[in-house]
């Protein structure tokens, strides 16, 4: 195993460049954008939480609503760094209410192909998967959109659970 000064080396000859600071800072406005886009558009449907930057792995922001936070579950809007992909998770406010949830979730096709629960979530799924930072505007409405019929799609699975 390296040592933590070879990984700090490495580390400063990427910030010399430039790039990644300029990618991460981009990536962390857009979100935070994003974000406050989608509270005012989707206020009557969800309340949304503050942008959690991470560490470099995950920019996220959970938003819920009355039918969620009743059975003290909530969503999050993820950028996923590593895959750079959005994705919805649904989280629940404990690990107890995240193992009961998943035991209902981990046999439908929220988590096909999955055999232990996600390390944070009870299900993780993709929103987009090549989004396009280069249109940010029609990136966001694909996002909304997408956001919308997933999120109304997993709390209509919630129902069938009867999980309370």
């Amino acid at each position: 195993m390296k040592d933590l000064n070879h990984y700090v080396d490495k580390y400063k000859e990427q910030l010399k460049n430039g790039d990644i600071q300029e990618a991460y800072v981009g990536l962390v406005k857009y979100v935070t954008r994003l974000g406050t886009t989608l509270s005012k558009n989707l206020s009557e449907h969800y309340s949304f939480g503050s942008l959690f930057q991470g560490y470099m792995d995950y920019t996220y922001f959970y938003y819920s609503n009355d039918f969620l936070k009743k059975r003290k579950l909530k969503m999050g809007l993820v950028l996923n760094h590593s895959k750079m992909q959005f994705e919805v998770w649904l989280l629940g406010q404990t690990i107890p209410i995240q193992e009961k949830f998943w035991e209902y979730f981990k046999s439908t096709k929220w988590n096909k192909d999955r055999t232990t629960r996600p390390q944070y979530s009870i299900l993780e799924t993709v929103l987009i998967e090549k989004p396009n930072f280069n249109d940010l505007e029609k990136l966001s409405k694909q996002i909304e959109n997408k956001l919308v019929s997933v999120t109304d799609e997993i709390i209509e699975d919630i129902k069938k659970s009867k999980l309370t």
